[in-house]
Parts: structure tokens; C-alpha cells; sequence
């Protein structure tokens, strides 16, 4: 994942940013090479998609889910389940790592892709979306 120069204080202090998204880890929620709006310092709960320093490499972002609070911080999962890197690697996240909230991300036009009527109206449709919480993720990490 990677970071825009790309920064605004919004409403209260809250900040803004732009991160691309590099990887598979997350699919189907982001695919690579999509855009999120990262919303720095937000209040984050279990299900919320988060952007934070990597704890065994922390100059390195990643976005994962967020499941749930345990001791030592925030247990994190990739969408994918065949994707690894994720708390299932290197455990929960100290919660000073965690930097932001995915509020909503931006697929950019395929390159090379048909132009017609039906592919421009579909990508209207589909190119901006919230990113919301998954509710369920905790539910889901404690049925396994």
C-alpha cells in the first residue's frame, strides 16, 4: 500500500488521505490498485477497515479488517481468506499503529478496457463506493 502527499484537516482535526491499495489480501472488498480515502485518527470499531504500520515492518501500510480488541491491541484480518499477512502472522496490533478508517475507496478505470455505452455506465456505478464495516467479522473469526 501506498501513501499520498495527498493530506486535509477536515471538520474537528480529523485529517484525511489517499492510499492505493497493492495486493490481494483484501479482495473482494478492494481490489489492487484501488484508491481509499483514509480517514486519520477516526474512531474505530470491530469491522471497520483500517490503514496501519505493519508490526514487524512498520514503514511498510497495509489495510486489513478490523475484528476484534484483545490484549496487546486490535486482532486484524485480510477479506481473502487464502491471503496471508494478517494477525493469523504477526498477532494483534498495538493499537498506536493503527493510523486511519477506509471511509471509501475509488476503482480507476481499467487500462486498455472496451469504452462502450454499458462498461462507462458500469463503472460510474461501481467506481466510488463507501467502505462500510462488516459487523459480522467478529461473529465470523469466533465460528471457525
Amino acid at each position: 500500500m501506498t501513501r499520498s502527499g495527498r493530506e486535509q484537516v477536515g471538520e474537528a482535526g480529523a485529517s484525511f488521505g489517499i492510499a492505493e491499495v497493492t495486493g490481494v489480501s483484501m479482495v473482494p472488498t478492494l481490489l489492487h490498485g484501488d484508491q481509499l480515502l483514509v480517514q486519520y485518527g477516526a474512531r474505530l470499531r470491530a469491522g471497520c477497515v483500517a490503514v496501519l504500520r505493519h508490526p514487524l515492518q512498520q514503514d511498510l501500510l497495509i489495510v486489513k479488517r478490523l475484528i476484534e480488541r484483545r490484549d496487546g491491541g486490535w486482532w486484524v484480518l485480510g477479506d481473502n481468506p487464502d491471503a496471508e499477512g494478517d494477525s493469523r502472522v504477526f498477532g494483534a496490533v498495538p493499537p498506536e499503529l493503527v493510523l486511519g478508517r477506509v471511509r471509501a475507496r475509488y476503482r480507476p478505470v481499467t487500462p486498455g478496457r472496451q469504452r462502450s455505452a454499458g462498461v462507462v455506465l458500469s463503472w460510474l456505478v461501481s467506481s466510488v463506493r463507501p467502505v462500510r464495516s462488516d459487523r459480522s467479522a467478529s461473529r465470523r473469526l469466533r465460528a471457525r
